[in-house]
């Protein structure tokens, strides 16, 4: 494990607000401010200097119902296997073995609360990139066939960042969002957790899965838990902002990619983004697959 008190040491870090408060906009002023000064520190502490594995993950629940669009972005990455990268595609029984062998019956318990593939997806990533560090990708990214041996340089985790504007209904471009001094009262800053990119043992990873196991153990008060929130980026987002409040420098663990969309474009629009296996359509709903 990445020794914690890392987060800790170097120079002094931005202010945080409570985040047992809930306070969304802290949240979102927080992710804004590390985004918008991320390019004037990329000086990498000695306990991140181990290099993540070159894996590449990801998951589709069931590879008996795989539909061709999405088989195609999967087989996107294939070609990276070239260049000495392991390509690794879990489904759902895959997936549940190796929370199970790995984690025990705690972990195996929490990710059979996850009530849709999107939950069991943003859960096992935590769980596959704790244990065994690389990169998670979402089943929906086209590689655009770039350089990448640059984002497994050291073992810092990486992060995207994104943009919603709720004015709008629409994301806002990172060549936007991402000048200083870029904002809105409308704007909601947050991090994806789409890439997941990290060594083995990270503590913001650690502390992600942390806040999922525990969110997915609470007993539901007649519903469903939102996903976004409990196991997505809202929950990754939460613990980032939580471990910067309690510890200090968050800067030393992670550095924030805003030029993913140069490495892998989120493919619109996809044959199952229109039924019940696209989460937004199947939050907080009891889902048949």
């Amino acid at each position: 494990m990445i020794v914690r008190n890392l987060i800790s040491q170097g120079a002094p870090h931005m202010e945080a607000k409570d985040p047992t408060q809930e306070d969304h906009q802290a949240r979102s002023d927080f992710v804004r401010e590390l985004v918008q000064c991320s390019s004037k520190r990329d000086v990498v502490p000695a306990g991140y200097s181990i290099e993540p594995s070159r894996t590449i993950v990801q998951f589709w629940n069931d590879l008996n119902q795989l539909p061709r669009d999405v088989r195609e972005c999967i087989g996107s990455w294939k070609k990276l296997e070239d260049q000495g990268f392991k390509v690794l595609l879990f489904d759902d029984s895959r997936a549940r073995d190796f929370i199970g062998q790995r984690l025990g019956p705690r972990y195996e318990k929490a990710y059979d609360m996850c009530y849709h593939p999107a939950m069991q997806s943003d859960y096992f990533r935590l769980c596959y990139i704790l244990l065994e560090g690389g990169c998670y990708l979402d089943a929906d990214d086209v590689y655009n066939g770039v350089a990448i041996e640059h984002l497994f340089s050291d073992g810092r985790l990486r992060v995207q960042p994104l943009c919603y504007d709720i004015s709008t209904n629409q994301m806002v471009p990172p060549s936007v969002f991402a000048q200083p001094g870029a904002n809105a009262s409308s704007w909601i800053f947050y991090f994806n957790n789409n890439p997941l990119i990290a060594v083995h043992g990270h503590p913001i990873v650690e502390r992600a899965l942390a806040r999922a196991t525990e969110a997915l153990e609470r007993p539901a008060a007649g519903e469903l838990p939102e996903i976004q929130s409990t196991t997505g980026p809202g929950n990754l987002t939460k613990s980032i902002f939580g471990l910067a409040t309690e510890n200090g420098e968050i800067e030393r663990a992670l550095l924030v990619l805003c030029d993913w969309e140069y490495v892998a474009i989120s493919k619109w629009p996809l044959s199952y983004r229109h039924d019940a296996r696209n989460w937004r359509l199947s939050n907080q709903r009891d889902y048949r697959g």
